[in-house]
This record gives C-alpha cells, sequence and structure tokens, in this order.
C-alpha cells in the first residue's frame, strides 16, 4: 500500500514544537488527515490544538510496512511520533 506522509508541527503549552508525522492512504482528501490529526492530539490531551496547512504539509509518498498498512486499515491513519510527542 502507498501512503502519503504528512509533516506536522503543532506548538504546545510549554513553547515547545511538537512534532509527527500523520500516514494516510494515499488519496485521502486533506481534510481527512486534519481529523486524524486532530484527533491524534486529543488523545494526547491537547484538544484545542490548531490543525491547518500551517501546522500540517504534504511531504512525500511511499510504501509502507504491513504494521502501518495494518492500523491504517483498521483506523484510518498511522502517527510516526517524531518530537516532544510526550
Amino acid at each position: 500500500m502507498k501512503v502519503s506522509v504528512y509533516d506536522t508541527y503543532v506548538p504546545k503549552k510549554d513553547n515547545v514544537i511538537m512534532h509527527f508525522d500523520i500516514l494516510v492512504e494515499e488519496n485521502t482528501s486533506q481534510e481527512k488527515v486534519y481529523e486524524y490529526g486532530k484527533l491524534y492530539l486529543e488523545n494526547k490531551g491537547m484538544p484545542n490544538s490548531k490543525l491547518t496547512t500551517s501546522e500540517c504539509n504534504f511531504c512525500h509518498i511511499e510504501v509502507a510496512p504491513e504494521n502501518v498498512q495494518n492500523e491504517i486499515m483498521s483506523k484510518g491513519f498511522f502517527i510516526i511520533e517524531m518530537e516532544n510527542c510526550n
């Protein structure tokens, strides 16, 4: 499965930038990507975070490993936590 990768940077309360990637099926709408990103942020205790093209941009397309494909098939997206996500 080919997936689209969205590079995402969201400011946290302590002026630290949270960096994570949102992986979705190749032809997923940008609005749906934002919806998935907001769901992830809600689960991280950041329900009021803004998520627009300023914070979340398409980066590239790649072939996903099986575990990523399985999660995308079950919930629609996969998150790769890069920096300051905890």
